[in-house]
């Protein structure tokens, strides 16, 4: 008797990835354009109408924190998680910038990580055009990779808005760190309010604050976690071995991930704008009313702010950086540009002290396109 034969059916192998192979960097807009809305106007406008309908006839329902006043208690661990991860992140930033080389150019704002600048010619500072549009390099610090996005500080979130003569005399502090405190961290040199009763409407705009007489004098608690610090530049130490460096770099860009991730669910919560003509961010229901937008056409709005709701990039720019393939290899060719890819440059230092990309990083670096080792090579790519 012939022994049975087993019939094998084939199957397809499917590989599934939510992130493109390749993709283009974010749009780059002139400063004589103004920033597109991220929901366009008649999305909001269809919305709106929609909500209208459905409350028609039916009980009108109490407002919920935060706009009543009171924060979302369920949130006040992660804006603690979101401030410690801004520290770490600044402290990991300063110890791998003794070990990987990061470079400004002294007449632009563009920073390059690799031994060496990049030769492309794209300086748009003074006197580039004599200059040929070159950069002329010099050391970078952690205010060029982790760009400054600061914005004034609000003692009371839904309080009035900030006129143009009180412009000197409110505090500015970063937008992340105001995002944080008005999310529940609470920092003894930033004094906010917090109400303990939600507030009592009489009107559109007008509102007046519960009665909170019967209530027990609040007792000051301590911080919900303990708030880090940052380090001294005197005490900065940098890694003693390649495994220290590429743990502090995994660790580096957990903490910019964490920082990004946490900071977008409070953006949901509580309200940032941020200026359609110039990158002025508020964190607050509504922008401030100081006339200092140096933005194109800014005398026909007389300084005034075109304020709008603002994205995650708005509130912490990546500042996109030239992927070096390989530090040890020959440097970038300026023939060879449309071949390379970007990434965040703090994506870039880290995976340049050793860390692993993350996957949605990957499309934007290109990582996947074999670069020709000559220029006639690249003349003969299809």
């Amino acid at each position: 008797m012939a022994p049975s034969r087993k019939l094998h059916q084939p199957c397809a192998l499917v590989i599934r990835c939510d992130h493109p192979q390749n993709a283009d960097l974010p749009r780059y807009y002139s400063k004589k354009e103004k920033k597109p809305f991220p929901v366009p106007i008649v999305e909001l406008r269809r919305a709106a109408r929609e909500r209208f309908k459905k409350s028609r006839g039916q009980p009108k329902k109490p407002v919920p924190p935060p706009k009543n006043g009171l924060i979302v208690k369920s949130l006040v661990p992660l804006a603690y998680d979101v401030f410690n991860e801004r520290i770490t992140l600044i402290n990991n930033l300063k110890k791998l910038l003794k070990v990987v080389k990061v470079h400004a150019c002294r007449y632009c704002n563009e920073i390059h990580v690799g031994p060496i600048g990049h030769p492309f010619k794209s300086c748009r500072g003074h006197r580039a055009s004599i200059r040929k549009g070159l950069h002329e390099w010099t050391y970078a610090t952690v205010e060029d990779v982790l760009v400054p996005v600061d914005s004034y500080h609000l003692y009371d979130r839904l309080g009035k808005r900030i006129r143009h003569d009180e412009r000197f005399s409110i505090p500015r502090l970063p937008a992340v760190v105001e995002l944080c405190i008005q999310a529940g961290v609470e920092v003894p040199e930033f004094p906010t309010k917090r109400r303990r009763k939600p507030i009592i409407r009489i009107g559109k705009s007008e509102f007046v604050d519960a009665d909170e007489s019967e209530l027990p004098d609040p007792v000051p608690e301590p911080p919900l976690k303990p708030i880090l610090t940052e380090i001294p530049d005197t005490e900065i130490v940098a890694p003693r071995d390649q495994e220290e460096k590429i743990q502090l770099a995994e660790e580096t860009l957990e903490a910019w991930e964490q920082m990004r991730r946490g900071a977008k669910k409070l953006m949901r919560m509580y309200p940032v704008r941020v200026c359609g003509y110039c990158p002025e961010v508020h964190v607050g229901p509504s922008g401030h009313k100081a006339q200092n937008c140096g933005a194109h056409k800014h005398q026909q709005r007389n300084g005034q702010h075109g304020w709008q709701s603002a994205v995650l990039d708005d509130l912490i720019p990546p500042r996109y950086v030239w992927h070096v393939p390989d530090v040890n290899g020959p440097p970038l060719q300026r023939e060879l540009r449309s071949f390379y890819g970007q990434a965040p440059a703090v994506v870039e230092i880290c995976v340049q002290a050793g860390a692993d990309v993350p996957d949605q990083y990957k499309p934007t670096m290109r990582l996947d396109i074999g670069i020709p080792t000559s220029l006639r090579e690249a003349e003969m790519v299809v």
